[in-house]
């Protein structure tokens, strides 16, 4: 994990110094996060924007979408607790137990949306059945078109 983070940062730094190179951009620090981030975010949110209109055609949107957030808030809280084991060396920083811990969320939203299922099918067959029951009978298709004499 902390090779990767080492990585990621050298990374940066050398899409940085390429900007800087090739564009023949000077610009402080700050005016290097206003841009990069702010069109990376824009790259994500049409992503984003894209997704979530697709899964607007599903009748469990709302879980679809609070799952989304969720395993992103998870991401974000498992690397979180990583790096801050690599500063206060308390603990090992490790990717496989930031993947464990990921893995830990999808288990239990797996057991959760089986749970979910089984209570709102029987919800159903139960509402399905209180219908049938209170539903008058219509009266047999061949009496209804006699003529009255």
């Amino acid at each position: 994990m902390k090779a990767l983070i080492l990585w990621l940062a050298s990374l940066v730094n050398e899409i940085h110094d390429q900007i800087a190179l090739r564009f023949g951009i000077q610009m402080t620090d700050k005016e290097l996060h206003f841009w990069v981030i702010g069109l990376i975010g824009i790259v994500f949110f049409l992503l984003a924007y894209i997704v979530f209109k697709w899964i607007d055609q599903f009748k469990f949107k709302t879980t679809i979408v609070a799952f989304i957030y969720t395993f992103t808030l998870m991401v974000v809280l498992v690397f979180a607790i990583e790096i801050q084991q690599a500063i206060t060396n308390r603990g090992n920083m490790e990717f496989a137990d930031a993947a464990m811990g990921l893995w830990g969320f999808i288990v239990f939203f797996f057991i959760y949306s089986i749970v979910a299922g089984i209570i709102h099918g029987v919800v159903q067959l139960v509402k399905r059945l209180k219908n049938k029951r209170s539903k008058p009978r219509l009266e047999e298709p061949s009496q209804r078109f006699r003529s009255k004499k």
